[in-house]
């Protein structure tokens, strides 16, 4: 049992970096969906000077910061607020349960990048090469 617990150990950096960059690239998608109709076209128009517009943004830039591990814990914090307002905003007014207000992928986000703001951006992040350098 002790040697499962050092591989955990030595590991859970490494699979903290793992969960940023997936969750990063996942996030990501939903700004460019929105900037760049890409992969594919939203389904509405979206305003650049508009409250979705300012979302994309974040969604692309912070996504991008968050794939290399660049500022993760303040980018984290920001992105899980922005989450936040996204569920009380859009998903909330619509029902209690995120099944039923299509508002699951926004709660999951808003913790994991509360998560991410307090555990950092792993082993293999930009900030944890800034830090091993100083």
């Amino acid at each position: 049992m002790a040697n499962l617990d050092s591989v955990c150990a030595a590991w859970a950096p490494r699979i903290l970096s793992v969960l940023r960059i997936v969750t990063a690239f996942l996030f990501m998608q939903h700004g460019l969906q929105k900037l760049f109709d890409f992969p594919a076209p939203p389904g509405f128009p979206v305003e650049l000077m508009s409250l979705i517009g300012l979302a994309a943004i974040l969604e692309v830039v912070g996504g991008v910061l968050m794939l290399i591990g660049l500022f993760t814990r303040p980018v984290a914090f920001i992105l899980s607020g922005q989450m936040a307002f996204a569920y009380f905003i859009a998903h909330a007014p619509q029902g209690f349960w995120p099944i039923l207000n299509d508002g699951e992928l926004a709660a999951l986000y808003c913790f994991v990048f509360l998560y991410l703001a307090f555990a950092g951006g792993g082993a293999w992040s930009v900030d944890s090469q800034r830090h091993s350098a100083i």
